[in-house]
């Protein structure tokens, strides 16, 4: 079971996307959901309580999440000495990984860091000189003997260009990243809607970006020989060369994946939390293995693409924060990302039959903190 583990609430940078919107969604209700608003800021529980959970589990693996995690270096450190876990993976802005010192850095498996692309987008978006440190903390953390994966994890909205994104971010000349995954900020406010231009930019911008990032993808299997790791890629293209006709939520939500809030209890997945409604246990008192399931429901389960898709979002599926119309074109987006992919299935099995790359170049930790599905 993977768990992502919030060590706090806190957060150092006010990004655009996140703390900006929720600025402008403050005075929103939630719905007729009960939401505890104020949990703590800091773990609140025994790391050895931790430890007894994560040891019912031999597959343990748990992510550090928050807030940033990096705000909370010795608890990080404590818990990498304490807690028995299979791999521990970190899913932060980058902006602290220096504190962290290389003999824990070095025993992480993967670092999820977010960037959303060049310089000049990440500092927009992050505020500036984000990018810089970031990428000084990466070359810093190379240079001490990190051996795991970095994932570039770009937060996608109107201001990106995906394609262009993509490809600066795997052939800049300053720090090029062998992984990439992107998640599109939409369905988590309520009325942000109205005041962006997710319409125009989604169906003129995003779709047509993402069907030439398909083609050059397939396009270095052919002339590299190499399957880059682009997630939302891999994913689906693993799935259609398996030929799996049923995939479950791809991000692994509420069956595989769960969180840990900062008072111990679980939830199925990190964007509900404080949602008392979808408490699932504490972890002083809940076997890991035997957590409830929690799956999407309608609209998804009618779609015709359910199966390849598996339902996109849990969150969003069961807090409507868009409506109907709106959210349809996120599924849209899904709907022409796996087109493209399908499309460009034929080429890759052909690749394979000639050698040039092979079935197994497909494969990755699942549920690692990338959602697949944008």
């Amino acid at each position: 079971m993977f768990f992502h583990v919030f060590l706090t609430t806190e957060c150092n940078l006010e990004c655009r996307y996140c703390f900006g919107e929720a600025l402008e969604d403050m005075a929103d209700a939630f719905g007729d959901f009960n939401v505890d608003y104020v949990l703590p800021k800091r773990i609140s529980y025994d790391i050895e309580v931790l430890n007894s959970f994560c040891r019912r589990d031999p597959e343990c693996v748990l992510i550090f999440y928050g807030g940033e995690p990096l705000l909370c270096v010795e608890e990080i450190k404590r818990i990498m000495d304490v807690v028995k876990a299979k791999h521990f993976i970190v899913q932060t802005n980058g902006v602290f990984l220096d504190r962290l010192e290389p003999a824990y850095v070095n025993r992480l498996s993967a670092i999820l860091v977010s960037l959303d692309g060049d310089e000049a987008l990440t500092d927009y978006y992050r505020g500036k000189g984000v990018y810089r440190k970031v990428v000084d903390n990466l070359k810093q953390i190379k240079r001490n003997g990190f051996k795991g994966e970095i994932i570039a994890r770009m937060t996608v909205m109107e201001k990106t260009d995906i394609y262009k994104q993509v490809l600066w971010l795997l052939n800049n000349s300053e720090f090029p990243f062998t992984s990439v995954h992107w998640q599109l900020n939409a369905g988590f406010w309520s009325n942000d809607f109205q005041r962006r231009n997710f319409k125009e930019w989604s169906m003129e911008n995003y779709n047509l970006g993402i069907r030439k990032l398909a083609k050059f993808w397939v396009d270095i299997m052919q002339e590299k020989g190499v399957v880059l790791r682009l997630y939302p890629f891999l994913g689906v293209a693993q799935s259609l060369l398996l030929g799996e006709e049923r995939s479950p939520l791809r991000c692994g939500a509420g069956w595989i994946n769960y969180a840990v809030q900062t008072d111990g209890h679980i939830i199925p997945c990190p964007s509900m939390w404080g949602m008392r409604d979808y408490y699932l246990g504490h972890i002083s008192n809940t076997n890991p293995l035997k957590l409830a399931k929690i799956t999407v429901g309608e609209p998804c389960t009618s779609c015709r693409i359910f199966g390849l898709c598996g339902g996109r979002c849990l969150y969003a599926n069961i807090t409507r924060r868009w409506k109907t119309e709106a959210y349809s074109l996120v599924c849209q987006t899904v709907e022409n990302m796996t087109k493209a992919i399908t499309e460009e299935t034929p080429r890759i099995m052909e690749y394979i039959k000639d050698g040039k790359i092979k079935r197994e170049d497909f494969e990755f930790m699942k549920y690692n903190g990338c959602e697949i599905i944008p």
